[in-house]
């Protein structure tokens, strides 16, 4: 499959309270359902192979573009983690997600930790189990020399303006892998370009500047946590942390990869949700 393949799969729109409209797709009809919550800049399309392996490994997989990404817009509450992390439990309320598996990716998984924290009610009734891929919960800068320059460029513009060029959009894509393949940047770069980055410095700022590590320890979803060894955008010791934090979480270290696991290593997950949703045998 190549990298820059749209999501294959039924398009249904969820409207939230404040006008925001979420673009999600639902792929496959499995008796397993998935939640995958995508990255900053990311949308659902780039869940491409990992949903498409989930379908046929008896899953529903619902993938959404987050506020202000995609095909997704930003109301009249803005944007932050507890307008992102409402908008999760109105997805999977408006699908009638039961017995689910939350997948966050990077500020995805920022989101989805604030979502386990604040709403309570919502995941026991909707969620079995949690993969926290390539993430952290919050203080995202800490100790990391690459999102102090990259963070500021995007705010303003000016990495935009440099990943036009064919050469920096590569070194770009390159950053956030660690095992970089020919077509990747060519699909993520257009993806990323493609925001309106301008309307999504709150939830950088919250990324930043939050911080729920403090918490974890109130999370009793069974989680699993995966990390590129050399995720260079959120270094190991985020999950480091986080594994530490979560009794009972199960960390997986994928040697060689890096920030995009959904194309580095998408066997790995798929596989690592299997278990969550009880598709394969979790010894």
């Amino acid at each position: 499959m190549s990298y820059a393949a749209p999501l294959d799969g039924r398009v249904d729109w969820v409207e939230r309270p404040d006008g925001t409209r979420l673009r999600s797709v639902v792929v496959g009809d499995g008796a397993h359902d998935v939640l995958l919550a995508h990255a900053y800049g990311f949308s659902a399309d780039l869940w491409n192979m990992v949903a498409t392996a989930l379908a046929e490994a008896d899953h529903r997989v619902i993938a959404f573009d987050q506020r202000g990404h995609g095909g997704s817009t930003i109301g009249a509450d803005g944007i932050g983690s507890a307008q992102m992390a409402s908008d999760y439990a109105a997805i999977l309320e408006h699908h009638d997600v039961t017995d689910g598996v939350l997948v966050g990716h990077s500020m995805g998984g920022f989101v989805g930790i604030n979502f386990l924290l604040d709403h309570p009610d919502v995941v026991a009734e909707r969620l079995q189990g949690c993969l926290l891929m390539a993430t952290f919960a919050g203080d995202v800068s800490r100790k990391n020399p690459q999102n102090k320059l990259q963070i500021p460029l995007i705010k303003s513009g000016i990495l935009l303006r440099l990943i036009s060029i064919s050469a920096f959009g590569k070194a770009f894509t390159r950053s956030l892998t660690g095992s970089y393949q020919k077509g990747m940047a060519e699909a993520f770069v257009p993806v990323f370009s493609s925001h309106d980055h301008a309307t999504l410095i709150p939830i950088m700022e919250a990324m930043t500047d939050e911080s729920r590590y403090a918490q974890l320890g109130e999370i009793s979803l069974p989680t699993s946590i995966v990390i590129g060894t050399k995720d260079r955008t959120t270094p190991p010791f985020h999950t480091d942390d986080m594994h530490a934090g979560i009794e009972g979480s199960r960390l997986v270290s994928v040697d060689g990869k890096g920030h995009c696991l959904n194309w580095e290593a998408p066997d790995v997950i798929v596989n690592e949700i299997s278990r969550l949703s009880g598709v394969s045998d979790p010894s």
